[in-house]
């Protein structure tokens, strides 16, 4: 009998971008994509925290992950885009600056994360994926929508 090779695991990712960056956040934390929408601001919160959103009668808080991760200020009439996420019980809208594609990746192309990047990132990015000649940083989307410090987590 042929030997068969080994199952490798894979995973899929939707994509976006960020600072001309790629990132993914797995499929199953991803509720849906909404085009911009109009935010409310919250007096005294976290400087990433842009808004509320009302999403069908849900009051959700607009995350803009630029700040989040240290990027640098979306540029003055770029509309970000809503990518609303599930964690624990709750939901949340990541706001990146545009949408990619969802992609499919094995174990084989994943890597921790830089030893580079800022202490403040590599809590938020799990790792990244080499997608050809292209790196696909992996957020960790449950500590991304957190609003209070993940350092002890």
């Amino acid at each position: 009998m042929p030997k068969r090779a080994p199952m490798t695991v894979t995973q899929q990712f939707v994509t976006f971008s960020l600072d001309g960056l790629l990132f993914g956040i797995e499929v199953d934390k991803i509720q849906e994509v909404l085009s911009y929408q109009e935010m409310t601001p919250v007096p005294l919160a976290p400087s990433s925290v842009v808004g509320l959103i009302n999403l069908r009668g849900q009051i959700v808080a607009a995350v803009d992950l630029r700040r989040r991760l240290g990027l640098r200020e979306r540029p003055a009439g770029d509309r970000p885009v809503n990518v609303v996420v599930r964690s624990d019980e709750d939901v949340s809208s990541l706001l990146v600056d545009e949408m990619g594609e969802v992609v499919e990746v094995g174990e084989d192309t994943f890597e921790p994360p830089p030893e580079t990047m800022d202490a403040d990132s590599r809590i938020l990015i799990r790792g990244v994926h080499k997608l050809g000649r292209r790196l696909m940083h992996v957020l960790d989307a449950e500590r991304a929508v957190k609003l209070s410090p993940v350092e002890g987590d």
